[in-house]
């Protein structure tokens, strides 16, 4: 068998393996296996088709590692919107008490509500952005502006 297929087969087999893994990484790696079989096919020796593979594949998995870095990553659980449907739910809030919490009725059941850290403490529609436990953490929706009257 020759070399470039030799590369080939191992850029087939990393490539089943990611299937069945569903690593992004291991996909990167095939791609430089690729890259030596390429190199292969060109003629180069061994010593280039090792080096334009780790070229490839290194320089493959090290973009997309720094995109992945780069890219927000999903809220925690508790304030996930896929995971949690109470999340941007609008509660009213009638009353604050002076530890910052308020007793209100959500689901059909009573809850305390807890001010997101530095909102401003006053009653109304608030959207529920996070859940702590049997407590919803609220900030207040922004008060919706009246509408122009025509001149």
């Amino acid at each position: 068998m020759s070399t470039m297929t030799n590369w080939w087969i191992i850029a087939g087999v990393a490539v089943v393996v990611e299937l069945f893994t569903g690593t992004f990484y291991l996909l990167m790696v095939a791609l430089g296996l690729v890259a030596g079989g390429v190199a292969a096919w060109l003629g180069l020796p061994l010593t280039g088709q090792l080096i334009a593979s780790a070229l490839v594949g290194g320089g493959a998995v090290l973009a997309m590692y720094l995109k992945r870095r780069q890219q927000p990553g999903d809220p925690p659980a508790s304030a996930n919107r896929s995971i949690n449907l109470d999340i941007d739910a609008v509660v009213q809030i009638d009353q604050w008490q002076p530890d910052g919490t308020s007793q209100i009725r959500y689901r059909g059941a009573q809850w305390t509500a807890v001010l997101r850290p530095g909102m401003p403490a006053r009653a109304g529609a608030h959207r529920v952005a996070e859940l702590a436990g049997s407590q919803l953490i609220v900030e207040p929706l922004a008060p919706t502006a009246a509408p122009e009257a025509a001149t």
